[in-house]
């Protein structure tokens, strides 16, 4: 059976190289204006059970939960 031809082009040959060279390499995420600060803190099993149970995004939403908590008192 014949290897069907490739549509793609061959992207060693000028121009493509060149392009690619002049390419910005991007890597990870974008960095946020707010950056976070890595801590350990020790919490209830049952209310990080709560918090994790919920899905992703559970770090997120116990930071909230504090600051929430913040803006109360």
């Amino acid at each position: 059976m014949p290897v069907p031809e490739d549509d793609a082009p061959d992207l060693t040959e000028s121009p493509w190289s060149e392009r690619l060279a002049e390419a910005p390499v991007l890597r990870g995420r974008p960095k946020s204006q707010q950056t976070k600060v890595s801590t350990t803190i020790r919490l209830d099993a049952d209310v990080l059970e709560e918090f994790r149970a919920q899905g992703p995004g559970w770090q997120s939403r116990i930071n909230q939960a504090l600051r929430d908590w913040l803006a109360r008192n």
